[in-house]
């Protein structure tokens, strides 16, 4: 169905907006669960993503309205917000909750939200919804935040206001990606390379297990301890800030220290992703995408076995991808416990590879996935023509 969302927001609130902005969701090339770990990621933005509209009021209220969702609510401006239950528009409001306690000034506004990146997929929607927003009010309001301080802040809505211990890879991604470019992130100095990223002849798939995934109710959280359970352990002889300080003939050396068999998986796996990244840097540079795929493959399956994130479904994609000639490399990307997966597809066998996997994949999971193929765009900014999506 398409949206001309223009046309919806004169529908909902009889005035016309003024101002569109868009925020990207991302996929993660390769370096999963790294971020929290102080190491090196390599996501990029893609083309689906958040549209915000807005329109000022002279109610001295927030109004939140989505296409994607039911929920609505109209806020009075305050000094502060608390998280109201599950709702999506929690995202918005924490983000506006910090602008507020900041000293910003903000003025009753009017806000429709779209989005077209499947929800709970691992695409990071609270993150693009997140940083669309303040952007906008940045821009609105006079914020005066460098692009790198909105990202904070989004950061801290995710972490604070929502309370999931998620990394900045989300945020950054969505905020400073560039066209046909990959973000290789530090992710302790926030030092970012843009890596020329030319696919050549093949695209990206991201296939979708249709597996819902909330993130706040997973063992995410889980996770981030058990790494931080390595740590302690290694700081007893090394003199480390983060896991991802490790290089992996350092780590084997010292790797007794970790007493749960359980830990250690975690934390070899996080190590030896770390330096995954740093290869798959060296391959992209070198339009070596055969070596990308390989990489992108290992990355997989040492998020199955040591990290255990993936799961049935996810593990159905790769197992598939690997048997398809037309495909160099597959892996989950995202936090993992359903979600997405991401495959590097030959551009002119897309659809066989659609049908293919989904007749795998159905039989073995009993439902069929969905697939998307994108393109690597731009981050953040305000779009200046209608949208019709």
């Amino acid at each position: 169905m398409k949206h001309n969302l223009q046309q919806e927001f004169q529908k909902l609130y009889g005035t016309e907006a003024q101002h569109t902005f868009f925020s990207p969701g991302r996929v993660n090339l390769i370096g999963e669960h790294i971020d929290y770990n102080g190491g090196l990621v390599m996501p990029c933005a893609i083309t689906l993503g958040t549209y915000m509209l807005t329109a000022p009021n002279n109610d001295g209220v927030l109004r939140f309205k989505s296409v994607n969702f039911k929920e609505e609510l109209e806020a009075p401006i305050q000094n502060s917000y608390q998280k109201d239950g599950d709702s999506w528009f929690n995202y918005p409001l924490g983000v506006i909750h910090y602008f507020v306690k900041g000293g910003t000034a903000v003025q009753g506004l009017d806000m429709l939200y779209y989005g077209d990146i499947p929800i709970g997929s691992g695409l990071s929607s609270s993150a693009s919804i997140e940083v669309v927003t303040a952007y906008a009010f940045n821009e609105l309001f006079k914020g005066g935040f460098s692009k790198l301080e909105l990202v904070l802040m989004a950061k801290k809505v995710e972490n604070e206001f929502i309370g999931v211990n998620s990394g900045i890879m989300d945020q950054f991604a969505v905020a400073f990606g560039e066209e046909n470019k990959a973000l290789m992130l530090d992710c302790d100095t926030l030092d970012y390379e843009a890596v020329d990223s030319n696919l050549g002849d093949y695209l990206l798939a991201i296939i979708n297990t249709n597996k819902p995934r909330k993130l706040a109710e997973s063992k995410y959280n889980e996770r981030v301890q058990e790494c931080q359970t390595a740590l302690k352990e290694l700081q007893l002889e090394l003199d480390i800030s983060n896991l991802c300080e490790l290089t992996v003939p350092i780590f084997e050396q010292f790797k007794h220290l970790i007493t749960n068999p359980t830990v250690l998986n975690r934390a070899t796996h996080v190590v030896a992703e770390n330096d995954r990244v740093k290869q798959a840097a060296k391959a992209l540079a070198a339009n070596n995408l055969a070596e990308f795929g390989k990489l992108m493959y290992a990355s997989h399956n040492s998020l199955q076995q040591l990290y255990e994130v993936s799961g049935a479904e996810l593990d159905a994609v790769v197992e598939y991808a690997a048997t398809d000639k037309n495909v160099i490399g597959a892996r989950m990307t995202g936090a993992g416990f359903g979600g997405c997966a991401i495959a590097l597809v030959k551009k002119d066998s897309l659809d066989s590879f659609t049908a293919g996997l989904t007749e795998y994949y159905t039989a073995k999971v009993g439902y069929a996935p969905s697939v998307y193929s994108s393109l690597i765009g731009n981050g953040v900014g305000e779009l200046h023509e209608a949208v019709i999506v």
